[in-house]
């Protein structure tokens, strides 16, 4: 299956909306895309993984690596995920420990203000 990528801004949020397979064959291009969003000045990234069928290893590695970079230019990462497949990934590897991890795009553009228990499902 391939690999797709579609970002669009919600308030002052970069969502990235990842659809197909995440693997080590197509991992590479989200890398790309993530290092690009952030070398381009997005600060706070949403990767909204609702249409992604597939993650494997290479896949959780790519978004760690986001994560950091974000943390180190001062800006926030979340995930978007509410399949349960894919939160058991997270649970395993203990990531959902790592990840703010949401049930969907508006809990995780949403202020903490705005937020009504609707946040991180982790």
């Amino acid at each position: 299956m391939e690999l797709s990528l579609a970002t669009r801004t919600v308030d002052e949020h970069t969502v990235l909306e990842v659809g197909g397979e995440v693997d080590v064959y197509t991992a590479p291009r989200l890398r790309e895309r993530l290092v690009e969003l952030v070398d381009a000045g997005a600060r706070n990234v949403v990767v909204d993984l609702g249409r992604v069928e597939f993650l494997d290893s290479t896949g959780l590695g790519v978004l760690v690596g986001a994560l950091k970079r974000l943390r180190a230019a001062s800006g926030t990462f979340g995930l978007v995920c509410s399949k349960e497949p894919l939160l058991k990934i997270f649970r395993i590897t203990a990531l959902d420990q790592v990840f703010p991890i949401y049930p969907s795009v508006e809990a995780a553009t949403s202020t903490p203000d705005d937020r009504d228990g609707s946040g991180p499902t982790s």
